[in-house]
């Protein structure tokens, strides 16, 4: 068998996890765990004695997030966008048209960029298993052995052994998210938790979709037909994608195939689908506490503590999750995690910024993050990474003070160029305009100070830009 093609599906908002995880920076790209990102730690579990170089399929807020990430870790792969999210449906038939120009009868993995794994090298000696039973035309996922009766999960009934070496068996069926009890029959009748990763030959997984689901299979073929290439990345066409039925892998295909098998997988597998998952596979001591950044608790027990900015202290409580950002704190019951995304579909409504945005927002030269703020300024502090540029550009409503605190800053204004270094600044009148280009090699921090009637992102006129966002 030839290596297996990883494609790795990044696009998701991660709700569960808010407030550390929100739609402009959402948890896979976020070290809930260890030091890495969830999406750094997929593409490191791939052996390359396994698998080939890695395709990853997200949309175009993310993709410098991605490249940044990928390049952190020293992977290299394609990275695909879609222009806008249509479930794992539409993802995976992109996924096919990927590897078939590869090779039509190449072996793909399709992992999701959100989950974690313990065992690494038990979850690659199954991969290899399931990549073979994949070359001879099943379409294999890994079936996770329960280790409680989880109702957040969906289930898979295996059937007899199609391949006994290895323990492949036949789907008899997918099971939606139980109640308690039936959660608990299900693991009495040896039921597996449906993981969402699979593994199959791409042109066995696109006769399937052309059967069972023409409209995505269409759709995903006319959009790579006509993709571009936009500063690397590949782009697929809008209109081609967007007549994608929006729909899962499991309701367009693997309720239906013939050809769905199960490999049983005892790996530490999670999808760290909630706090109270984070909680589960931190480290945590006698009392069942876990402290992530400057965290105390005292007289309490089975606690989580995630503070990103401060000290957060937890007093006389018990099953309590405490998450601290620079603007948001939530207090959470911890056997109400699948709440959470509730709980933000309620921030939405009220129209509060924090459901969605972070103060840090990542550009693809660097970030920004809101400092301060009243009705008529805010104070924002600025990094460039080495050799990346703002847009040109302009504002009506706003003027701006630069004043440079690390590096150096080569600025335009108007018709002037100019350096400014270290301790020094540059005023920016309403309606000039003006460029900021880090030509060093360290990274240029600044303070901004936006002085004016209007604030809003919606005031910049990019007259030119690198990033093909004028």
């Amino acid at each position: 068998m030839n290596r297996i093609i990883p494609v790795i599906m990044c696009g998701g908002a991660g709700t569960r996890v808010w407030p550390a995880s929100r739609e402009t920076m959402p948890k896979q790209f976020i070290p809930l765990l260890g030091t890495s990102s969830t999406f750094q730690e997929t593409l490191l579990r791939l052996d390359p004695e396994i698998f080939a170089e890695p395709a990853i399929v997200t949309n175009h807020d993310y993709r410098f997030l991605v490249q940044e990430q990928m390049k952190e870790i020293g992977v290299s792969g394609e990275i695909v966008l879609e222009p806008e999210r249509r479930d794992s449906a539409a993802a995976v038939a992109v996924a096919c048209e990927l590897a078939s120009k590869r090779s039509p009868d190449a072996v793909v993995a399709v992992f999701a960029a959100d989950h974690a794994v313990r065992d690494v090298e038990a979850f690659r000696a199954l991969c290899r298993q399931a990549g073979e039973a994949a070359a001879r035309g099943f379409i294999v996922t890994l079936g996770i052995k329960p280790t409680h009766p989880a109702t957040g999960y969906g289930y898979i009934r295996p059937g007899p052994l199609v391949v006994p070496e290895t323990g492949v068996a036949k789907v008899e069926a997918f099971v939606e998210k139980p109640d308690a009890k039936t959660a608990e029959r299900y693991i009495d009748e040896g039921y597996l938790w449906n993981s969402g990763n699979f593994f199959f030959r791409a042109d066995v997984m696109r006769g399937e979709l052309q059967a069972f689901a023409p409209e995505i299979a269409a759709a995903a073929e006319a959009a790579f037909a006509k993709a571009e290439r936009d500063l690397g990345f590949l782009a697929l066409d809008q209109e081609a994608f967007s007549r994608a039925p929006k729909t899962s892998i499991d309701y367009a295909v693997m309720e239906r195939t013939k050809h769905a098998a199960v490999i049983p997988a005892d790996i530490g597998w999670s999808d760290v689908g909630n706090w109270q998952a984070v909680w589960e596979l931190s480290e945590r001591d006698a009392r069942g506490v876990s402290v992530r950044g400057q965290g105390v608790a005292m007289d309490a027990k089975n606690v989580h503590i995630r503070s990103d900015h401060g000290l957060t202290a937890v007093l006389g409580v018990d099953d309590v999750i405490v998450v601290t950002t620079d603007d948001a704190v939530l207090v959470l019951g911890a056997r109400h995690g699948d709440k959470v995304k509730d709980l933000v579909d309620e921030l939405k409504r009220r129209k509060l910024k924090q459901a969605r945005e972070h103060r840090r927002l990542y550009r693809p030269w660097g970030y920004y993050q809101s400092i301060d703020g009243g009705e008529r300024y805010q104070v924002k502090r600025i990094v460039v990474k080495p050799g990346h540029k703002l847009s040109l550009q302009k504002h009506y409503h706003r003027a701006e003070h630069w004043i440079v605190v690390r590096g150096s800053a080569e600025v335009t204004r108007d018709n002037e160029v100019r350096m400014i270094h270290e301790n020094e600044s540059v005023y920016l009148p309403i309606g000039s305009v003006h460029r900021l280009v880090n030509p060093g090699k360290i990274d240029l921090e600044l303070i901004e100070v936006q002085t004016g009637s209007y604030l809003g992102e919606d005031d910049i006129v990019r007259l030119e830009d690198v990033y093909h966002r004028s």
